[in-house]
């Protein structure tokens, strides 16, 4: 059995081939403050002013902020600032419409550089966004980019045999949430689609290796919260784009 130390060892090996890797530099970005504005923060790792990379990661994470904050019918938002400004638009129509009934709105998200190569970056997006009820909703998405091309990667483009990974990747959740080899795949209570395992809508990279990411009510409860599963770069290497693959130290 592998021991945690061996694999902290064997992540910092992988972690240490990234002579490429930017000096990302967080940037916040934060709502008014006033009596009838929610409460906004967000902060998001921004690159060298210029290069054709940085500007992709904004423009791409500036389109998930958008899509996060949009709670209007024609959002015509271009930027964060405009998103934010529409966000607080909408809660103070909300309250002019129903004063006994809203409750403060909230907006907080936080962008992480997660892994970085000459080749590939993969950047995480975690947002908690509350507009009332019972609870707030949490989210969290993977980007990987290209950085040659200085392009947004779909996340099957960083698998060379996807039907094997898949493989791979239904071992490590059934090890990770005690799933028997031979038993449903929701035979413990998971809600995968045609009771057939899938892999997530995220995943991507991290420097111990891929990691799989399962967001609320994709596969579980609300309850459950997220799932997630770490698959070591020494067993996923063979099934992943070799222009992507991590090399050790040698």
């Amino acid at each position: 059995m592998r021991t945690l130390l061996g694999m902290l060892l064997l992540g910092f090996l992988w972690q240490c081939q990234d002579p490429a890797a930017f000096d990302w530099k967080a940037t916040t970005y934060e709502g008014p403050l006033c009596a009838q504005c929610p409460q906004v923060t967000i902060a998001l790792p921004e690159g060298p002013e210029g290069n054709p990379l940085a500007e992709a990661v904004h423009r791409v994470q500036a389109e998930e902020v958008i899509a996060w904050l949009d709670y209007r019918e024609t959002n015509s938002a271009a930027t964060i600032e405009e998103a934010i400004s529409g966000f607080g638009e909408s809660y103070r129509e909300l309250a002019a419409a129903f004063p006994e009934e809203t409750m403060g709105w909230e907006a907080t998200i936080e962008g992480l550089v997660q892994y970085e190569s000459a080749a590939l970056l993969t950047l995480s997006l975690d947002g908690y966004v509350f507009t009332g009820g019972a609870h707030g909703l949490s989210h969290r998405i993977l980007l990987n980019f290209d950085k040659g091309r200085a392009e947004e990667l779909d996340a099957e483009d960083l698998l060379l045999d996807p039907a094997g990974f898949r493989e791979l990747a239904e071992s490590a959740f059934r090890a990770t949430y005690g799933i028997g080899a031979e038993a449903p795949i929701n035979s413990t209570g998971f809600m995968f689609e045609g009771d057939r395992f899938h892999l997530p809508e995220n995943f991507g990279f991290l420097p111990e290796g891929v990691l799989l990411y399962y967001n609320p009510y994709e596969v579980a409860s609300f309850a459950d919260g997220p799932l997630e599963v770490l698959i070591p770069f020494d067993q996923a290497i063979p099934y992943l784009t070799e222009a992507y693959r991590p090399q050790p130290n040698p």
